[in-house]
């Protein structure tokens, strides 16, 4: 019955209604009440219109408040108004107002009694002008009253049916702006739950293989140190040099998530060097081959997509494996197909799933390749194929 609305936008209604009232009902006073009579009967029927406007701009008032209500004063209003005797008035324009109200902002069973109410009441209102204020064309024989009520009748749903169906048109609207809103705050929620994993993503892949390698290099540094300090030495150096390269990737990343700018320098094809340098200071050979070699530049997503996924294969391979691990790129004039394989112990842990595993899949995806990885035997497999089209 009662709609959430502002105080200023009632304010405003209910202003508007009484500017209409005291504009509406002198007009009706003056043009359309009795002139003869005692004074009590002009009396009365003054009171009667005036009655009846102020149900009639009541309902008016309220109507984005309580459609339901509105609707309700209105015929009130109207049945005072035909009890006095009197027809059409300029205070009517209320009751176009008032089923604009039902249709644009009442509920469905409102929306529905507002049309049930244009048609009523245009049959009422064409047969009270021809029964009783005896409307009728020609000599008022029985045909030219049916004549006259039907067009009378015709008119009215019109007038009716116009406002109604006016406020209809509004409401949808109104529907198709919060449809509207509410897909633009569904595609802001999707791209930003997209920008958030893939900074996770670059944050997993970036840390796990900074700390894989720190991780080896500060072991082999404790066991080492009594044996040969030089090489405790070169172990912390490469201990120092990964944590502040993964530093200022992490600061990198940071920074974009704060300001949400640019993605910023991505690793490529000739960063794989360092990588492959990184896993051999953590004490793991790695057995790169490539055949057949680039054709030609690679387009960046790919280069991004094939570094990301070997660092983070050969992340596992450090901190799962057993020994070395072999890389074989195989670059072919529509794809580039990569396999990482590393040997595992029978009690290694070697993950078939986890945020590594989902994130060199979904870097896969991303450019519209697969991935699968992988136990088979004693060694784990991670296979990739990614598409580079034939003009790479």
């Amino acid at each position: 019955m009662i709609r959430p609305l502002s105080r200023t936008a009632l304010a405003l209604d209910i202003v508007g209604a009484g500017v209409l009232f005291l504009l509406l009902t002198p007009l009706s006073l003056a043009f359309y009440g009795p002139s003869t009579g005692s004074l009590a009967v002009q009396g009365a029927a003054a009171a009667a219109v005036i009655g009846a406007g102020l149900l009639m701009f009541g309902g008016v008032a309220i109507g984005r408040l309580s459609p339901a209500l509105a609707l309700i004063a209105a015929w009130l209003g109207a049945v005072l108004q035909m009890l006095a005797g009197f027809g059409p008035l300029p205070i009517d324009l209320a009751i176009l107002l008032v089923l604009y109200a039902t249709s644009a902002w009442g509920s469905r069973t409102v929306l529905w009694w507002g049309f049930g109410s244009a048609l009523f009441g245009g049959l009422v209102a064409a047969v009270f002008l021809v029964v009783v204020s005896g409307a009728s064309f020609g000599t008022g024989t029985g045909w030219d009253q049916l004549t006259a009520g039907t067009l009378l009748l015709a008119l009215s749903i019109l007038a009716l049916g116009f406002a109604w169906v006016c406020g209809l048109l509004w409401r949808v609207v109104l529907r198709a702006r919060r449809t509207r809103s509410a897909q633009l705050q569904a595609e802001s929620l999707a791209a930003e739950e997209q920008e958030r994993v893939r900074i996770a993503r670059d944050m997993h892949d970036i840390v796990a293989h900074s700390l894989a390698v720190v991780i080896a290099q500060a072991d082999g540094a404790r066991y080492a140190a009594a044996v040969k300090p030089e090489m405790a030495t070169e172990a912390l150096g490469t201990i120092a040099q990964t944590a502040r390269g993964a530093l200022s990737d992490v600061r990198l990343l940071l920074t974009q998530l704060r300001h949400r700018q640019g993605d910023g320098p991505q690793p490529t094809l000739a960063d794989l060097e360092t990588l492959f340098a990184q896993v051999r200071q953590a004490g793991i050979e790695p057995r790169i081959t490539v055949d057949p070699t680039p054709p030609g530049e690679p387009p960046g997503a790919i280069q991004l997509a094939v570094y990301r996924i070997l660092q983070e294969a050969l992340t596992n391979a450090i901190r799962h494996g057993d020994g070395a691990v072999d890389v074989h790129l195989a670059w072919l004039p529509d794809r580039v197909e990569i396999q990482v394989r590393n040997a595992v112990g029978s009690a290694s842990s070697q993950p078939s799933g986890g945020h590594g595993v989902i994130g060199m899949r979904e870097r896969a995806q991303l450019v519209g390749g697969t991935l699968q990885a992988e136990r088979e035997g004693a060694q784990f497999v991670v296979r990739a194929t990614l598409p580079i089209g034939e003009g790479a």
